[in-house]
């Protein structure tokens, strides 16, 4: 019989409760998964939750959390940069019609 190592760690779980109310604010599975992720990077940093937490929360429990109860939200930059249209610029030919003969 071969012995259990103690080092076998078990996968983090999301806790479906703070997902599922996460994508009901935020239902584009990409977006969400950014604006957690920015988040949890804050918290690694040494930023404070906005919201009541537990000492056996993850970062990602603590940022679906504040997400759900409306705490953190996300902002879209434009469709894109608004580059206006220049006007055309008329150039006349440098092929007048008499260097054309030439």
């Amino acid at each position: 019989m071969e012995p259990v190592s103690a080092a076998i760690k078990a996968p983090l779980r999301i806790k479906n409760k703070y997902l599922e109310s996460a994508q009901q604010r935020i239902p584009s599975p990409e977006l969400l998964v950014n604006v957690v992720r920015r988040r949890v990077r804050q918290l690694i940093q040494g930023h404070r939750p906005i919201t009541q937490t537990d000492a056996q929360m993850e970062f990602s429990d603590i940022a679906l959390k504040e997400i759900s109860e409306g705490k953190l939200t996300y902002e879209l930059d434009g469709e894109g940069e608004f580059v206006p249209e220049a006007s055309a610029v008329v150039v006349a030919s440098p092929l007048t019609p008499d260097t054309r003969a030439a």
